[in-house]
């Protein structure tokens, strides 16, 4: 069984709130254990999961949020900073499921987020489980 620390933002409460159902029921329907941590906006999601990671914890990582387009160039950086961060972190051997929704618009991002749905923090589970069963593999565990 594996310990997989979930990290999100929940500056969309409501839409957080369906991604971490999601998340949970994937997680516990694969057999393994998580923990949660919030924090307030996708920009620090990957800061969070390096902190965690090297606390030696947590096997794998989720980062749950979701970034809505506005009228500035803030969607852009939020969203690009936080993908290259995590994808940062992956190159480090970081099994990481990136289930940060970057969205136009609240309907897509419920359609995303709700399990009943496009349930996408269920597919950032099965991701980050199929990084760590990679990394497993490939360190011979």
């Amino acid at each position: 069984m594996a310990k997989i620390l979930i990290v999100g933002a929940g500056f969309y409460r409501h839409i957080f709130d369906l991604q971490l159902a999601g998340a949970r029921r994937a997680i516990e329907a694969a057999g393994h254990a998580h923990e949660l941590v919030e924090v307030p906006g996708a920009l620090e999601i990957p800061a969070a999961i390096a902190m965690a990671a090297d606390s030696g914890r947590y096997e794998a990582f989720l980062a749950l949020g979701c970034v809505i387009r506005g009228e500035t160039y803030h969607f852009e950086v939020v969203s690009n900073e936080s993908a290259r961060a995590i994808m940062a972190l992956t190159l480090d051997g970081i099994a990481i499921g990136n289930g940060i929704l970057t969205v136009e618009n609240e309907a897509q991002a419920l359609a995303r987020a709700d399990p009943a749905q496009k349930d996408k923090a269920g597919e950032a589970v099965s991701a980050a489980l199929a990084m760590l069963a990679l990394k497993s593999r490939f360190s011979g565990d």
